[in-house]
Order: structure tokens, then C-alpha cells, then sequence
């Protein structure tokens, strides 16, 4: 499942993009628009900073920007960012222990191809894309 959180990066960088204009967008207008608390909005948009999606600006016409065209961004870059890498069982995540029954285990083949499809759907989709509805 997708967090609130994840699903609010996703508004916040649409937003971004749908209103750069080559100058930071305050904080206050993008929580507005979004309907998301300032609160809720400075934790996510700090990681989005953190990750270097977005760079932000302090002070008299700050604000946030993207680093990026929109066409440069994954939706699954996205989402990983807030949400962690995407699996679908525990064994699957990039730093799994190694499982004892992974040599017989049936249902391996099944998860890895779900996970391929998943991560392939997300990371197969850009931001423009998104935002076109072209995907």
C-alpha cells in the first residue's frame, strides 16, 4: 500500500512543476493549492530536499523548485524516496536477510515477477508523463 505520504510527494512535485516558472514557489502556496498542512508539507518536502529532488530557498523569495525537467523524474523515484524501496514481501527488499528456504522456496519466482512489474510500472513513468496523462 502507498502511504499519505508518498501520495503527497507526488501531489507536491506535480504542483511544483505544473507552477515553475524559474522561481522558488513559497511553501504557503503549495500548501494551499494542495490542501496539506504546512506542518505535514515541510516533512515531506525535507526529504524531497534531502534526496535532491527539490532544492529549497529560505528567507524573502524562497521557496521550492525542482532540480529537474519534469521528463527527468520517475514516479518510482518518487515513491521510493518517501516510502523506501517498493516490495511486495520482506525477502524481496534490498537488504533482506538471506532467506533459509530461498532454494526451494515455490513461491520466490512469483514475488520477484510482481516486484519487476511493479517497479517496472512506476519507474516506466515520468512526471511530465503523469501530468499529461500520456502513460
Amino acid at each position: 500500500m502507498i502511504s499519505t505520504k508518498a501520495r503527497y510527494a507526488l501531489r507536491v512535485m506535480i504542483d511544483l512543476a505544473q507552477h515553475q516558472e524559474d522561481a522558488y514557489i513559497p511553501l504557503k502556496d503549495i500548501s494551499a493549492r494542495q490542501e496539506i498542512s504546512e506542518k505535514y508539507l515541510e516533512t515531506i518536502l525535507r526529504l524531497l530536499v534531502k534526496g535532491k529532488l527539490v532544492k529549497g530557498l529560505r528567507g524573502k523569495g524562497g521557496g521550492y523548485m525542482l532540480t529537474r525537467k519534469p521528463s527527468d523524474y520517475s514516479i518510482g523515484e518518487i515513491i521510493e524516496l518517501t516510502e523506501g524501496p517498493i516490495a511486495c514481501v520482506s525477502c524481496r527488499l534490498p537488504d533482506a536477510q538471506s532467506c533459509p528456504r530461498k532454494e526451494d522456496c515455490i513461491t520466490l519466482p512469483l514475488w520477484e515477477k510482481y516486484d519487476a512489474l511493479v517497479h517496472d510500472f512506476f519507474f516506466q513513468i515520468s512526471l511530465e508523463a503523469l501530468i499529461e496523462g500520456s502513460f
